[in-house]
């Protein structure tokens, strides 16, 4: 695996408060909680160090919650905290870590596709675990990532980097992801089996990235096992 360095803030537009004890503040997305997004970087490097994504997909699902940041909480009330859907579908893949002054934004109708006001604030305090830092977690809605500079929910309502995304590799079975950072940098992959969402999903996942940066990790893969 070729994956960047979880702590690095090259290409991420990051700079410092001027006033001693701030946290970081990224210029290009202030909506970003920057520690948390460093610190969950850390925990998926630690899943790759330990191979720990290549088990049923209930645990490595899991596990994907637990890098990010947020409780597996499948029984709570959507919208109160339910993470059931949480990298279960197409749409919901990515890791978003914004600060608690951005967790209350809505959406005023820039984010094409999704819900006029989209109001999360009070799941994302309930799901997010603390240890991970100022700020909360969230898995938001990817669609408008293949726009240049995106357009989907962590970086026009929020306005947040996501810390990662899940993209479902193009091979025959769609069955290997890649955790990419905001750049489009692998930083983890697995193979689960077993209960993995549906093959649809899997398929409607790569095509909301084709064609942008988020798609050059899963689609390496995809070359690198036709060439071995």
């Amino acid at each position: 695996m070729t994956g960047a360095d979880p702590n690095s803030t090259a290409s991420s537009g990051e700079g410092r408060s001027c006033n001693a004890g701030e946290p970081f503040i990224d210029l290009e997305y202030p909506g970003t909680a920057v520690e948390r997004m460093h610190a969950v970087r850390a925990r998926v490097a630690e899943l790759a160090a330990n191979n720990s994504l290549y088990g049923t997909w209930e645990e490595v699902r899991r596990q994907i919650l637990w890098a990010g940041g947020l409780k597996d909480l499948p029984n709570a009330i959507p919208g109160q905290g339910y993470t059931g859907h949480s990298f279960n579908d197409f749409n919901h893949v990515d890791l978003t870590t914004m600060r608690d002054g951005s967790s209350n934004n809505t959406n005023d109708g820039q984010v094409k596709g999704i819900a006029i006001g989209n109001q999360l604030g009070p799941g994302i305090r309930f799901a997010s675990m603390p240890e991970l830092g100022p700020g909360g977690s969230w898995s938001t809605c990817a669609m408008g990532c293949n726009s240049d500079p995106p357009r989907d929910v962590a970086h026009i309502q929020f306005r947040s980097r996501i810390a990662f995304k899940l993209v479902w590799v193009p091979n025959d079975g769609y069955d290997t992801f890649v955790l990419i950072d905001d750049d489009g940098n692998e930083l983890a992959k697995g193979k689960p089996v077993d209960g993995l969402p549906t093959i649809r999903e899997r398929k409607l996942n790569y095509k909301l990235v084709q064609g942008s940066k988020y798609a050059r990790a899963a689609e390496a893969i995809a070359s690198n096992e036709v060439t071995e």
